[in-house]
This record gives structure tokens, sequence and C-alpha cells, in this order.
């Protein structure tokens, strides 16, 4: 019985002992003969440390790793990244062999190991992932375009204005467009005019088409030349006063001037001014009528100084009708005038539509959809980037619970997302989520590894 307590006395002793070495953080010694590479926390194994010690996430003791612990003997089933040396993690070798600096054999380093990933990669477990809310996705190529919203008013194309005048004096004896507003085609007539001078400039070109035939056979030398220069000269009066070949034809065939001249319409479109009435007297300056062609309109939207870097020349644009839900018509930005208004903080783009049926009327209010940056582009959220200021870095998903720490560069951000330059290829799986926590995790490794 006395040698059973002395055992036992001897038993607590050395447990005691073991505890006050635990609780002063003392480690375990090292075995006699084994080399000890590095000191690493088997809660997470990606810690290490060249001294013994406390774990500093965890508060476990850090447990030695010996040379002979570490496989030598490549896998042949699995494709090797690189050699390194274990005592020495920065010698790394794409041929086995030996350190020359300390002379330790070099052991393989597997793809898809922690190892073989960018200093500053981590390894977490699913349940981990879940507990502090890691998320990952795809990197995407989507269109950095964005719609800009505006208010829109119709206007009409001012190169699409017909002013209707008459080139000679006369005196109105028939109107044919009695309202504004009415549609004509191009070549309807308008008005019919009697015009004194141009009936006198007629019959002097039928004098001098008698006088040239009657002369035909005169000896007298150059008679015919004269007389073919004073036709030519009341056929150009003629012209000047938009007389046409079929009407000149017509007097030059029956020898009878055309008494009254009728004007018509040059294009096709809607009355919006009409000066002429029966019997007055006209004069080429007085504009008879005004038409309006209104199968292309202008749009002058009102775009925000702060939308304006957005919206350029070329910019495509989709006009919709309040009045006709669904309805939407495609239109170009042609036009932005360089000045914004002091009390709206707005300017003013001009958008050339197509207005087939005539559904846009001049001062109807319309509504406005810019679409800009159709460019396709490597995408990611905004989420997804720690910017440091002067580095930007998203964590990779490699698989297996790891994740690579990789530099890109962004360019500019549009809604949650942001464009990558540089750094990523589409179809990568990155965090999108979480990447805070990760960060920090990666820089308390990175400084053991």
């Amino acid at each position: 019985m006395k040698a059973f307590g002395i055992l036992l006395l001897i038993a607590a002793a050395f447990a005691g002992g073991y505890f006050f070495r635990e609780r002063r953080g003392e480690s375990p010694k090292q075995e006699s003969g084994r080399k000890i590479l590095y000191w690493y926390d088997s809660m997470h194994p990606a810690y290490r440390s060249d001294k013994p010690g406390i774990a500093p996430d965890c508060g476990m003791q850090l447990t030695p790793k010996y040379a002979d612990e570490e496989t030598k003997a490549v896998d042949p089933s699995r494709k090797v990244a690189f050699y390194r040396d274990p005592a020495q993690p920065e010698y790394k070798s794409d041929k086995p062999g030996l350190n020359p600096e300390t002379g330790n054999e070099l052991v393989a380093v597997y793809e898809g190991d922690l190892a073989a990933l960018a200093k500053g990669s981590v390894q977490i477990g699913k349940d981990q992932q879940q507990l502090v809310g890691v998320k990952t996705g795809l990197v995407e190529i989507t269109s950095d375009g964005r719609a800009i919203q505006a208010a829109g008013k119709v206007t009409v194309d001012e190169n699409r204005i017909a002013h209707v005048h008459t080139r000679t004096e006369g005196f109105v004896e028939h109107i044919h467009v009695h309202v504004t507003g009415a549609q004509v085609k191009e070549g309807d007539p308008l008005v019919t005019i009697y015009s004194p001078e141009l009936l006198a400039t007629q019959q002097e070109f039928l004098l001098a088409l008698r006088a040239q035939r009657e002369t035909a056979r005169s000896p007298l030398e150059g008679t015919q030349d004269r007389m073919g220069s004073l036709v030519e000269a009341a056929r150009r009066r003629l012209d000047r006063w938009s007389f046409t070949a079929e009407q000149m034809a017509e007097i030059t065939r029956t020898g009878k001037p055309v008494e009254r001249i009728t004007l018509h319409a040059p294009v096709s479109g809607f009355v919006t001014e009409r000066k002429a009435f029966d019997r007055m007297k006209v004069t080429p300056e007085m504009e008879l009528y005004t038409i309006v062609d209104l199968s292309r309109v202008w749009i002058l939207a009102e775009v925000f100084e702060s939308d304006v870097p957005n919206v350029k020349v070329g910019t495509g644009a989709s006009v919709r009708l309040p009045a006709m839900p669904g309805r939407t018509l495609a239109g170009r930005v042609s036009y932005i005038n360089p000045s914004v208004d002091p009390e709206t903080r707005t300017l003013k783009a001009r958008i050339e539509v197509a207005n087939p049926g005539v559904l846009l009327k001049p001062e109807m209010f319309v509504d406005v959809e810019f679409r800009t940056g159709a460019a396709a582009r490597i995408t990611v959220p905004v989420d997804a980037v720690l910017d440091a200021g002067d580095r930007k870095t998203v964590f990779v998903d490699r698989g297996n619970g790891m994740f690579e720490p990789r530099r890109v560069q962004t360019g500019e951000r549009f809604g949650d997302r942001v464009v990558v330059l540089s750094g990523l290829q589409a179809g990568e799986r990155i965090v999108t989520s979480g990447t805070f926590l990760l960060d920090s995790e990666s820089q308390m490794k990175g400084t053991g590894r």
C-alpha cells in the first residue's frame, strides 16, 4: 500500500508540473534526434511560427512540425506545382533536389494545395464559411451601360420646313388649300396666280420664237444668232419664275401664253401657316404657305448636368408616349446644347426620331431613356473588391475552401457593379460577401507562412 501511495504522489507531481508548464505557456520538449521545421496551430494549420508559443487566434499551444513528417515521395496521380524547402518556405524550385543554402531536401507542393497558392491565401471549411457569411459568385461579362431618364418635348425638324413663295408679282385667282393644318402631298396644287409680268415675258418668248422662224432663211449674216439669243434670254426669265419644262413645251407647241400659274407643294406634310387669300396681290417676298414634314421630328430632352458626361452625340435613346403605354420609338442624339439652364440645371439634348403614322405631334411631352455605355466588359459586385487605396484586392475561390488574394485594376462603377480592367477572367469564382473577414485572416496567416 505504501508503494502504491508513493506512485500516486509521483504521478500527481508529474501532472502538476505539466499543468504548471501549460499555464506558463511552455511547449513540450523537442524529441531528441528529430529536427523541428516550424511550429503550427493544430486547429489552424496554416498558421506557422519559427518559435514555440501560443496561437494568437485561438490560444492553443503550438505544435512542432518535424522534418521527417514531411512527405518527400511524389504522388504520381497529382500534378506538382513546385518544390520547396519546408524550413525555408520562400525557397522554391521547379525540380526536386536540395536547397543549396540549408542543404535540406525539397518536398513537393501539389496544385490545389494551400501552399501552392499565392501568399496570403487562406483555407476555411464550409461550416466556418457559413458562420462568417462568406458568399461567392462568378466573374461576368456584362454591359456597363445604364438607363438615364429625362423628360422631352416634341418639336419640328427644322430641316423639314418648306416655305412657299411666288417668284413674280401677281394676283391670287384661286385657292386650292384653304385651311391651316391641312395635309398635302408633294406636287399638290396650293394656289393659282394671275401675273401680268409673267404673261408679258411669255409673249416676249413667243415673239422671239416667231422671229427666229421667219429669219431662218435671211441672207444677213448673224441674224440667226441674234434671234437665238433673244429666245434664250426669254427662256431663262421663265425658268427663274419656276416655269416647268412641260409648260415651256406647251406654249412652244401652241404659240399661246399661259395666263395663270399654279404653285405646288414642294414637300409632303402639314400646312402650318397660310397667308394666301382670294384676289389679294402677292409679291416674291411674301410667304404664302408654310409646310412641315412630320415624318421625322426632333425631341428636346432635359438632361441633368450630373448625367451630361454619359450622354453624347450618337447615344441611343428610347422615346415613350405616356398616352400610349408600351409604344416606344427609337432615336439617336444628334446635338447637345452647350449651355446649362441656370434655373433647372439641365441642358437640352436633341434626338432625331422617325415618326411613323405621325404619332408624335409638335409640343407633345414624352419620356426619354438614354442607353449609355453598351460595351460589354468584365464586371464584379462592388462589395467583392477590397479597396486599400494603393491596391485593390479580390479573393478568388480555388476550391476545397481555399481562397487566394488577387490584385486587380478597376474602372468605372455603375450601380452595384464595377468594371475590372485587369486581374480577373470571366467565369472565375470570387468571394462577393465576407471579404473583410477573409482579408483579416489572410493578413494574419500571411505573416506566419
